[in-house]
């Protein structure tokens, strides 16, 4: 199977867990969203997000980072690309 897609998500939320007797954080939980504007798409569809929010109307999902080389890392915000590659 050769399948590859590429998705545009941002940031949603960064929520760290932290130990409550050291409050050492422990884990991070990361929720992604597709990426979209608030403010319109221009009219010719240039615009990258649009584009990407057209065949990929709607995209959320979440991942627990427990590498704390990590931590902190990901910002509400922040904008990534996402590739789905078949794995072996």
């Amino acid at each position: 199977m050769n399948t590859k897609m590429r998705a545009k998500v941002r940031v949603g939320s960064s929520v760290p867990y932290r130990n409550p007797e050291t409050g050492e954080t422990i884990n991070e939980t990361l929720r992604f969203h597709g990426v979209s504007k608030s403010d319109g798409y221009s009219a010719d569809g240039s615009d990258e997000n649009n584009t990407f929010s057209k065949f990929s109307p709607a995209v959320d999902f979440c991942i627990v980072v427990a590498n704390p080389e990590l931590f902190g890392k990901f910002q509400a915000g922040d904008t990534f690309y996402v590739d789905f590659t078949p794995a072996e």
